[in-house]
């Protein structure tokens, strides 16, 4: 555990949890005195419920347009696409609802429409650079003055961090574009709406979350503001998800579920890095279209294996947390995935050992393996891990 650092607290203003979406968003128009707000929002749940119509029925005149065709993994032209859209529409607000391609795609939208970004390839001038504390930001560039709120209907976590992920397209790499003021003003969660997630989408963003809480308190960085959290944040969503899977309809379990995954992002937002688990997911999603809930279902057990040598201490909060004191957390990680029906293994997703070169020397392009706890230096190390997850 580090000795010394900072904590710097993000740009958002509130979280409000337990309310329907409706009126929340609604609200928050208000609060925020915005007239004319831009849905982006789940595709499915467009077509196929009605949770969006309550959405536009509250917002009144106030709602000028909807965009509900993001992809997977947020590819650009999918961004650009919904920027022109909300340009045309001359937005004033953003308001999200669905998972975390959806949030992170509005998060980009921001940055768009602020410095008149109108094609995947001008995107490229706002990539992050090292800043000179070491850290990585924004270039110089415009800040968004449309901002965002949030419903979120995964648990992935996204919508409590000034980072989103896009994918380039040309490359099939996923990027991290920053800005300190693309975290949405607001997030609501709202269990109601998030019966409507898939089980398997529900359960495997679960473990995205269990995957943040992991890696910020097994991190050689962690510090004892962002273990508080994520301790608390690794219980409420273990408990929570074994009791939504026992019962779908538990709302309460939903909701803890939501707050779980609120605390699991502690870590992130107060400077502590993921390791590569994430890092290696992201090659996973961009490459191989995996869903990013379960890049993690598959390869964090595999991490805390290989990198037990290094951080058992830590790696023992985890464990306990979980309600298993003393015992392996690479077991009770895994065991715990396994009665949640997930994935466990590269070949349950049909990535075959000949792609480990490739996935290996893209993983560390990435900015979380580098940071490691366990020291890796090249692609050699990270072939070690993915034969542990084959």
């Amino acid at each position: 555990m580090v000795t010394s650092g900072r904590v710097v607290f993000g740009k958002m203003d509130e979280v409000v949890f337990g309310k329907p979406a409706a009126e929340a968003v609604a609200e928050q128009a208000r609060r925020l005195d915005a007239n004319r707000v831009f849905l982006m929002v789940s595709g499915t749940l467009n077509r196929e419920t009605d949770e969006i119509e309550k959405v536009r029925r509250a917002l009144g005149n106030h709602c000028v347009g909807i965009f509900a065709s993001m992809p997977p993994h947020t590819p650009r032209h999918a961004v650009i696409a919904a920027a022109e859209q909300a340009r045309e529409a001359g937005a004033d607000l953003i308001a999200t609802i669905g998972g975390g391609s959806i949030t992170d795609g509005a998060k980009t939208v921001q940055l768009c429409l602020a410095n008149n970004i109108r094609t995947p390839e001008a995107l490229d001038d706002y990539r992050p650079i090292k800043l000179p504390d070491g850290t990585m930001g924004p270039p110089p560039c415009n800040a968004p003055t449309v901002r965002q709120i949030t419903v979120p209907t995964t648990l992935s976590a996204g919508e409590f961090s000034a980072i989103s992920g896009v994918t380039d397209e040309r490359t099939r790499i996923k990027e991290l574009f920053r800005h300190p003021t693309i975290i949405p003003r607001a997030v609501m969660l709202d269990p109601a709406i998030t019966v409507h997630t898939p089980e398997w989408l529900w359960l495997s963003t679960g473990i995205r979350a269990v995957d943040h809480c992991v890696e910020g308190i097994c991190s050689s960085e962690a510090h004892p503001f962002a273990d508080a959290q994520a301790l608390r944040g690794l219980t409420l969503l273990t408990q929570g998800l074994n009791r939504v899977k026992a019962d779908p309809t538990n709302l309460q379990a939903r909701l803890d579920c939501q707050l779980g995954s609120w605390l699991s992002m502690g870590p992130l937002a107060s400077g502590v890095p993921m390791g590569a688990s994430h890092g290696i997911g992201y090659v996973l999603g961009a490459v191989f279209d995996i869903p990013h809930g379960h890049t993690s279902c598959i390869m964090l057990p595999a991490v805390m294996r290989w990198n037990k040598s290094a951080n058992a201490e830590r790696q023992a909060l985890v464990a306990a947390a979980m309600g298993h004191p003393g015992e392996d957390a690479g077991d009770v990680l895994d065991a715990f995935i396994a009665g949640l029906g997930m994935p466990r293994s590269l070949g349950a997703v049909n990535v075959s050992p000949e792609n480990f070169s490739r996935i290996s020397e893209q993983a560390m392009g990435t900015p979380w393996v580098p940071r490691n706890p366990r020291r890796i230096d090249g692609p050699a190390q990270v072939l070690e891990i993915l034969a542990l997850a084959a």
